[in-house]
């Protein structure tokens, strides 16, 4: 059986993962896995880790911690597969949201995570690619990656209620773009106070932005908003959690295999939860069908 390189954000979950490696060691004994485990210690870092151990035939290559350290595990494995198939990408989820874990079935409870490891079925799923960047999960231009900068500054706020607070904080600032999209047969340009892309339905735990996405049938869900007022705002927000806000006529929600986004001023975009691009004034969103190969319970 080929060995499991675990890679630990140890601070997922405010220090979580890092708590629960010794839980996570004995449930991969348990289950017969063999593995090496190794924590991260900055950003991005398990990029690099995730297409060492592809490229170093370690398999599967298991992501200990939330959708951001998903997201770097799967740039890694996907930069070391180039155009082949990836190695299985195994996820222990502890990180805040865990919202690609939830998309896919995979359980909080590390001993049942562990064991959809060991059981060894996998499932391939698409992709987002924004301005380079890969995602597995969920990608935004405007009020989201506000939220999530937001949410980073949280430090004394545990669990996925900040993501709710920083919603909150974010709304009362009301911050508004110009914005010109085209897609695929439509374009819009005008206010817009978000745009929500989709390679998964639900995002910062709570939100269900783009409720009917799939994760394997070669397209992106996207949703746009020119709501501007506080009130309606406020209104709108408890809707996202049940998806019940894209049948207002203020929100539109389409699918694509390509967004272009002009933008002005500037925007921040967030990829599965990181911020990693300040004031873009151009953002290309496309779909890359069939890419990852994931490692989840029997449907």
């Amino acid at each position: 059986m080929p060995t499991a390189r675990v890679i630990v954000n140890p601070y997922s979950g405010r220090w979580k993962a890092r708590d629960n490696v010794p839980r996570i060691e004995a449930a991969l004994a348990r289950a017969g896995v063999p593995y090496e485990l190794i924590l991260t210690s900055r950003a991005d870092e398990g990029i690099e880790l995730a297409a060492q151990a592809a490229r170093a035939g370690f398999s599967p290559v298991i992501a200990v911690g939330g959708d951001s350290t998903c997201s770097e595990v799967a740039n890694g494995l996907i930069a070391a597969a180039g155009a082949g198939p990836t190695a299985p990408m195994g996820i222990i989820p502890l990180g805040t949201a865990n919202d690609l874990a939830y998309g896919l079935g995979i359980p909080a409870e590390v001993e049942a995570a562990v064991e959809i490891i060991a059981a060894g079925r996998t499932r391939i799923i698409d992709v987002g690619r924004v301005n380079g960047r890969l995602f597995a999960n969920n990608s935004a231009v405007g009020l989201e990656p506000e939220v999530t900068l937001a949410n980073a500054r949280m430090v004394h706020v545990r669990g996925t209620i900040r993501y709710l607070i920083a919603a909150l904080i974010t709304i009362l600032r009301r911050p508004v773009w110009e914005m010109s999209l085209r897609w695929d047969g439509g374009e819009y340009e005008g206010s817009i106070l978000l745009v929500s892309v989709g390679n998964n339905r639900r995002t910062g735990g709570f939100f269900f932005m783009t409720p009917d996405a799939e994760l394997d049938d070669g397209l992106l869900d996207f949703v746009y908003a020119s709501v501007t007022s506080r009130l309606k705002l406020l209104r709108l927000l408890p809707m996202t959690f049940d998806g019940s806000h894209v049948r207002r006529p203020e929100v539109f929600a389409g699918r694509t295999t390509r967004l272009e986004i002009r933008c002005r001023p500037g925007t921040a975009i967030q990829a599965d939860g990181e911020v990693f691009e300040h004031g873009a004034t151009e953002c290309v969103y496309e779909v890359v069908p069939g890419k990852l190969t994931v490692l989840v319970a029997a449907r």
